[in-house]
């Protein structure tokens, strides 16, 4: 309850900002004189006024009731008996310089931060922390405006600056909840649209200027202020879609990922500046990625980082806005319709996700109430130098509920699929990236960061729990072990792994001159003995197309016509390989050039004949690969694959079965790769049962650019145990290519009408029935 008379140093610390209850002092209260007699007081500071009046909701202006002015810096009051009903009230502002001003008094309004949410937030187990911190338009008592909240333990005083207040400090201060470092103010009349910062005084009494850590919007770049938005009201049109993912099981579906960054895609000439172009909108992104993605026939769409960031050079990996889509592209409202519109043509959304790190900028996370509030403070276990980037202190509940909430907004309010994790290794290791000396070991002595692991676990089993189905896909380039385990297993609980290994491997592999591949056979190969330890995703990302690694296509040795036929050959490879896979943009179609940022990818290209083949033999695997379950049911147990032949280094061929789920009537597949331009006649390879086999697919075919030197549409198979298999078929191998083959279906024409025959005595023709039977 409020004093009846404001002590002096009272009164001097609302006026200098440094009080941090600014609701027990201001807004409305009810006291008792010492006779026991109620009295009704209204307190209002407001530094530019000459006069403050006061009236009721239930009265007009004419009724209102002239203030008294308590202290010259600004401070008025009000003592009036008790009505019979409390109503809130305006206050009709007369400044110095004559002009008015009427509004609802913020302050006369209750806390909405409960003691529950307070115990939740401690706890680091308020999950949906979204819906109470932030910016949130509401009506409380019939009043509409804007409800913020942020935490910041540390500040001397909080405040809601922006436009409405000319962003004045001492305006609008925020109320300290209890001992949860949440700061809270309800402000009328501020709808949606409004910029609005966070202004906060540090106990060294530094003025800081933050976004809001929770932000739904922000300005676009290089302005930094957030705005106030509304994000209910859009009409999804995806309940068939989410009803399918929560009944399937995304590890025995196909998972075909086209990886893509918004901004460089495709950009069009800037309208009034034909020498500028620009990124296209979430709109115009609608309109044309998700048609031609879906009719390569990719699965998904990976969003390299959409959340708001300062910097383009970053690709969006230091973000500052964790709960923003990025304004440089449209709207909230405008990236939910392109999900949506994604979700209607078939395809599910992945975006990339950075718990990891995050930038210095001043407006940003950064030693947010003037402590390492988000960060640790020792920069041994705080930055991450090569990055220039402060790294989460994932001991601190709050900081794991804060990241834990933000992946099940983006689940929740944006209806994504899946979440790409970036940089875990750098997550999991205390030392990572640092010398000796550089890093502080754990309670136990040791490299691990247990908050990180704890983080994980914490992170999964939440998600998973609300959002069956879904995809949590990491980023983790070392042998860390069950990364991709349930938690309840010991697990950190994603259920997909990129396989760096296999990329690099392999990359290394195909760079190689021919000649020279026969002595690093065992990079094919190496990736079967772990490839189900995990359940891998194959990946071949935008960090293998920049910083002078060349365009997956300029990787490929050998003049023109063999880059070509290495890439569809390696394409193959990785569509062929145990688990799910992902593809950069441009990879499609064969772009030469390094990916940038700032520019679109060279889609003149398809102007010529060789992207256009490729173009088409990617499109061809793709939709080979969904039509397959052999490729994609049974992509994590060795029962799915099987070896024909790895030991023929010298001719560089690899030869390998690849098998549907158990339950499936479904055919085994047959690959053959030849990794040397020189064709191989009459090439002898097992099969695993009686053919005729038929050749359903040869990445030679003169459509797709080759030479279409194998001209065998079956391969009849003799009894004959050859390379571990019971038949065998002699194949004619094109040059830098891959075939695969498939059990060919016998006949279901209706048999003619025989006359009767003798029974046959001969074993000779008894035993050739046998074997025509088999």
């Amino acid at each position: 309850m409020s004093e009846l008379t404001l002590s002096i140093a009272t009164i001097e610390n609302l006026l200098h900002g440094n009080y941090h209850e600014p609701r027990s002092v201001l807004g409305f209260h009810e006291v008792r004189k010492k006779n026991g007699q109620r009295v009704w007081i209204v307190r209002v500071l407001e530094t530019e006024a000459s006069k403050v009046y006061l009236f009721w909701d239930d009265q007009t202006e004419a009724e209102s009731m002239l203030m008294k002015s308590i202290h010259a810096g600004g401070l008025f009051e009000l003592k009036i008996p008790p009505r019979t009903e409390l109503k809130p009230y305006r206050l009709k502002i007369i400044y110095k310089d004559g002009n008015k001003h009427i509004r609802h008094d913020p302050f006369y309004f209750s806390p909405q931060f409960t003691e529950f949410d307070q115990f939740l937030f401690g706890q680091g187990n308020h999950h949906r922390l979204y819906h109470k911190l932030g910016a949130h338009p509401v009506t409380l008592d019939g009043v509409s405006g804007t409800l913020f909240a942020v935490w910041a333990p540390n500040a001397k005083r909080v405040s809601v600056v922006g436009d409405f207040n000319l962003w004045d400090g001492l305006k609008h201060p925020m109320q300290i909840i209890g001992g949860s470092g949440i700061w809270e103010v309800f402000i009328p009349e501020v709808s949606v649209g409004t910029l609005y910062k966070f202004e906060i005084k540090t106990l060294e009494n530094q003025i800081l200027l933050k976004s809001d850590p929770l932000g739904f919007s922000a300005e676009m770049r290089p302005s930094t202020a957030s705005i106030i938005t509304e994000l209910s009201g859009f009409k999804w049109n995806d309940e068939t879609w989410l009803e399918q993912r929560i009944k399937s099981n995304p590890l025995s579906q196909p998972v075909n990922v086209y990886e893509v960054h918004l901004g460089s895609w495709q950009r069009i000439p800037e309208e009034n500046k034909p020498d500028e172009n620009r990124s296209l909108t979430y709109t115009e992104l609608a309109d044309r990625l998700i048609p031609y993605v879906k009719e390569m026939g990719y699965t998904h769409l990976e969003l390299m980082p959409i959340a708001e960031h300062p910097f383009d050079g970053s690709w969006g990996y230091q973000v500052t806005g964790y709960f923003a889509p990025t304004s440089r592209f449209g709207t909230p409202q405008q990236f939910k319709e392109f999900i949506d519109r994604c979700h209607a043509a078939g395809l599910g959304v992945i975006l990339d996700w950075v718990p990891g790190h995050f930038p210095k900028d001043a407006h940003g996370l950064a030693r947010f109430d003037g402590t390492a509030l988000y960060e640790h403070e020792d920069p041994k276990q705080g930055e991450h130098k090569e990055w220039g980037t402060l790294i989460f202190n994932f001991e601190r509940n709050e900081v794991r509920n804060f990241l834990i909430s933000n992946a099940l907004f983006w689940f929740d309010e944006y209806h994504i699929d899946g979440i790409r994790v970036d940089a875990v290794a750098s997550m999991l290791y205390l030392d990572y990236d640092r010398d000796d000396g550089e890093w502080i070991p754990n309670k136990y002595g040791g490299n691990e960061n247990i908050g990180a692991i704890d983080f994980f676990r914490q992170l999964h089993e939440t998600l998973f729990h609300y959002h069956t189905g879904i995809l949590s896909i990491a980023e983790e380039s070392t042998a860390w072990g069950g990364v991709s385990h349930p938690t309840y297993a010991g697990g950190l609980g994603f259920n997909l792994k990129w396989n760096m290994g296999w990329m690099n491997d392999t990359l290394s592999y195909m760079q190689k001159d021919p000649v020279y591949r026969k002595y690093e056979h065992h990079l094919l190969t190496f990736s079967l003995i772990y490839a189900f330890t995990e359940n891998f995703m194959l990946s071949l990302s935008h960090d293998e197309v920049v910083h002078g690694k060349r365009s997956l296509l300029d990787k490929m040795p050998g003049d023109v016509w063999q880059k070509f036929a290495g890439l569809r050959l390696y394409l193959a490879f990785q569509m062929a390989h145990p688990g799910k896979q992902l593809t950069f943009m441009g990879t499609e179609f064969g772009q030469w050039k390094e990916w940038s940022e700032a520019s679109s990818l060279d889609w003149n290209l398809l102007e010529y004949p060789e992207h256009q083949k490729l173009q088409k033999c990617v499109k061809t695997l793709n939709h080979f690969y969904l039509g397959k379950p052999a490729l994609f049911t049974n992509d994590f147990d060795w029962t799915g694959f099987q070896w024909i032949d790895h030991h023929d280094q010298d001719n560089s061929i690899l030869s390998f079965i690849r098998r549907p789920a158990k339950n499936m009537a479904e055919a085994d597949l047959i690959f053959i790769f030849n990794f040397t331009p020189l064709p191989r006649d009459n090439y002898l390879m097992g099969f695993p049962e009686a053919g005729p086999f038929s050749k359903i697919l040869d990445t030679d075919d003169p459509n797709f650019g080759g030479s279409g030197y194998n001209k065998q549409q079956q391969i009849d198979t003799v009894p004959e145990e050859w390379q571990g298999q019971t038949q065998r078929g002699s194949v004619n191998l094109p040059p830098l290519a891959c075939l695969v083959f498939e059990k060919m279906k016998k006949s279901k024409s209706v048999p003619a009408v025989k006359k009767p025959q003798k029974a046959r005595s001969s074993t000779k023709s008894r035993k050739k029935d046998d074997e025509y039977k088999s």
